[in-house]
């Protein structure tokens, strides 16, 4: 199965059309005004319009009301949403959308409340950093993101870049993966080079996991 590929901190329209072409299932757009990503809600909705309908638009929120999470994502045609914060499972629930929780991992111990999360939501694995909340350039640990992945789909984020995304997916095996700074000339800004060069890693991991596909089909037989 190809590893998702969603685009985060998103700002600009011509970045989220050369994310799509190049084969990304979904691009984020952060709706935290401390974030140097944050864009706003007129600007998101403008270029939720030009995505094709095979791409989802998600909304990224750190400690939001419910009442401003469903506006936005009602105004952006949002997807679903992705939350930062401390958001309680209760209040991930409570929510109308398909719901993506940030965790950290740092210990053993976080690999077990990963997978306790409810059914419902999907882990995002990401650094812990209180400030930024996301898009810190820093590596998340794969090993302990491994263990969970194991149980359950995640996305894994942290620090992916061209040159390390193929080594994650091969040491976590995840559902999505989440890139942000990995593919930027500067917070909110991509780069068609590094995006291009992002994709093309992943063309590795697609014919290795084509390979087990066929060896797992022709064992089976």
């Amino acid at each position: 199965m190809r590893v998702k590929v969603k685009v985060c901190g998103v700002t600009r329209a011509s970045d989220a059309l050369v994310a799509s072409d190049l084969g990304a299932s979904a691009v984020g757009f952060v709706f935290w005004d401390k974030s140097p990503r944050s864009v706003a809600i007129a600007q998101a909705a403008e270029i939720v319009s030009m995505l094709p309908p095979d791409v989802a638009p998600i909304g990224v929120f750190v400690d939001a009301s419910q009442a401003w999470v469903e506006e936005v994502s009602d105004r952006v045609g949002l997807a679903a949403v992705q939350l930062h914060g401390d958001e309680t499972p209760e209040f991930c629930g409570s929510l109308r959308r398909r719901v993506i929780k940030a965790v950290t991992l740092r210990e053993p111990e976080d690999v077990e409340s990963a997978t306790d999360l409810p059914e419902t939501l999907t882990p995002l694995v990401d650094v812990h950093d209180t400030v930024k909340r996301g898009g810190t350039g820093r590596t998340a640990d794969w090993a302990l993101a491994a263990r969970v992945a194991q149980r359950r789909r995640i996305f894994l984020a942290g620090g992916l870049t061209p040159a390390n995304v193929v080594d994650a997916v091969r040491v976590v095996h995840p559902y999505g993966i989440d890139v942000s700074s990995g593919v930027e000339v500067s917070p909110g800004v991509k780069s068609q080079d590094l995006l291009h060069a992002f994709f093309e890693a992943l063309l590795d991991t697609d014919e290795t996991s084509r390979e087990q596909e066929r060896w797992a089909a022709k064992n089976q037989a």
